[in-house]
């Protein structure tokens, strides 16, 4: 590696960490007012990944403008001044998505509105119950914390390629060090009030996160392109930041209203 490339690396490690810092911040904040703010970061979260997602499969622009269009109903839905994130605004949800492949005849747009929205749906269901800002945490963090472990974890140990034909920079050692660090956190969270059943579920949680990272990257290499899209600077774009919560966001809300259920 020339000096070049050192000092590129060195200010693409900073770039990310500042822009990764912003973001968590702005999470933060949404999580701590809850409400119509938490709400609306969503929405403009949701919208941002649905373009990018429609512009990898190179949707058209009418067909892109209709399926978000369709989003934007069963969004607007789950605002805490409408009905919520209930199981109406799950059934509408699932009912734009239909009607987004008759009115395009593009089914990967359908499939879109459900990989944006059911997070979404599931993200502002933990929110808004009463001990909604600690099992949002909990859901939201064990993500960052697998990233976060896997990122440092994997470049100072390397090792075995995780899956070097879909993602070449993830190894088994990133993995291993994603899983135990979100492991750890839901140790930490159990002291103070987590679930034991979603404790021990936050390492399955973690694994689930890594899939989801995984089967992102392997739609891009499918599209041919190396990030989602440029607004998030040295990360890529939004669906490459929230492509670990997509999966993990509807299975944790599951796991929450299951353990209510047997307990």
């Amino acid at each position: 590696m020339t000096l070049d490339d050192a000092a590129r690396r060195k200010a693409d490690f900073r770039q990310r960490l500042l822009v990764g810092g912003a973001l968590l911040a702005v999470a933060a904040v949404a999580l701590a007012i809850g409400g119509l703010f938490f709400w609306l970061i969503v929405v403009i979260g949701a919208m941002l990944t649905m373009s990018e997602w429609s512009d990898m499969f190179k949707a058209e622009a009418k067909a892109k403008r209709t399926g978000q269009f369709a989003l934007s109903v069963p969004l607007a839905l789950m605002a805490p001044i409408a009905s919520g994130p209930s199981f109406f605004s799950l059934g509408v949800l699932v009912g734009t998505a239909v009607f987004v492949v008759i009115a395009t005849r593009r089914a990967e747009l359908a499939r879109g509105i459900l990989y944006v929205g059911l997070p979404a749906l599931a993200i502002l269901y933990l929110r808004g119950r009463d001990d909604g800002l600690f099992l949002s945490f909990w859901a939201m963090g064990l993500v960052w914390a697998a990233d976060t472990g896997a990122f440092f974890v994997g470049r100072s140990v390397g090792g075995p390629k995780l899956a070097p034909s879909i993602s070449p920079n993830k190894t088994w050692s990133g993995f291993a060090g994603g899983v135990l660090l979100a492991a750890a956190m839901g140790g930490v969270m159990m002291a103070y009030g987590l679930s034991p059943w979603l404790a021990l579920a936050t390492p399955v949680l973690a694994m689930l996160s890594a899939a989801g990272d995984l089967y992102e990257s392997w739609l891009k290499r499918q599209a041919g392109i190396k990030d989602s899209g440029t607004l998030l600077p040295g990360h890529g774009g939004f669906l490459d930041r929230l492509d670990g919560l997509v999966p993990v966001a509807p299975v944790a809300a599951l796991l929450v209203v299951l353990t209510e259920w047997l307990a």
